[in-house]
C-alpha cells in the first residue's frame, strides 16, 4: 500500500506571519497555486497554519481588508495535516471527510509536504469511498 510520503510535494513554498496579504497573492501566482502553508518565521519549516486562494478572497479583500494586512488576517489555524507514514487511502478519506483538497504533511509540528487531491487522482489510488467523496469535493469547489 502506497503512503504519502511516496506522493507528496516535498518543496513548498510558504509564508510567515511577517509577510502581507499582498506578498501571499503573489507567491500564489509566481508559483501558480492556491495553498500556501504558514510556517512560525523565514526558514522555520514550524506549520502554524495554511492559506488559501479562497481565504484572500473571502476573510481578505470581500472583507476590505488591503493588501497590506497580516498573514492573520486571512490564515487558517488548526488544521488537519497527514503524516508520512499514513497510507494514501487514510489521507483520500481525511480530505472527504473534511471536504478539503489539500493536507500539509507533518513530523510533528514540521511541515515536509503537501499532498493534493491531484497527487492522488494522477496516481490512480483512490480508496473507492474516498475517491467518490474526493470527485464530490471537486464538483463543489467548481
Amino acid at each position: 500500500m502506497k503512503k504519502v510520503q511516496e506522493v507528496m510535494t516535498e518543496k513548498c513554498v510558504t509564508v510567515t506571519p511577517q509577510d502581507n496579504i499582498y506578498e501571499i497573492a503573489l507567491k500564489m501566482k509566481d508559483n501558480d497555486t492556491g495553498f500556501i502553508p504558514v510556517v512560525e518565521s523565514e526558514g522555520s519549516d514550524k506549520l502554524i497554519g495554511v492559506v488559501t486562494d479562497r481565504d484572500l478572497v473571502v476573510r481578505g479583500y470581500a472583507a476590505k481588508h488591503s493588501g497590506s494586512s497580516s498573514v492573520d488576517t486571512v490564515m487558517t489555524t488548526g488544521i488537519r495535516t497527514a503524516q508520512a507514514d499514513m497510507s494514501v487511502d487514510q489521507a483520500a478519506e481525511l480530505m472527504a471527510e473534511q471536504q478539503i483538497r489539500r493536507l500539509p504533511v507533518t513530523e510533528g509540528d514540521r511541515l515536509i509536504g503537501i499532498v493534493s487531491i491531484g497527487d492522488l487522482a494522477v496516481r490512480n489510488i483512490f480508496a473507492d469511498n474516498a475517491g467518490e467523496a474526493l470527485s464530490h469535493i471537486s464538483e463543489q469547489i467548481h
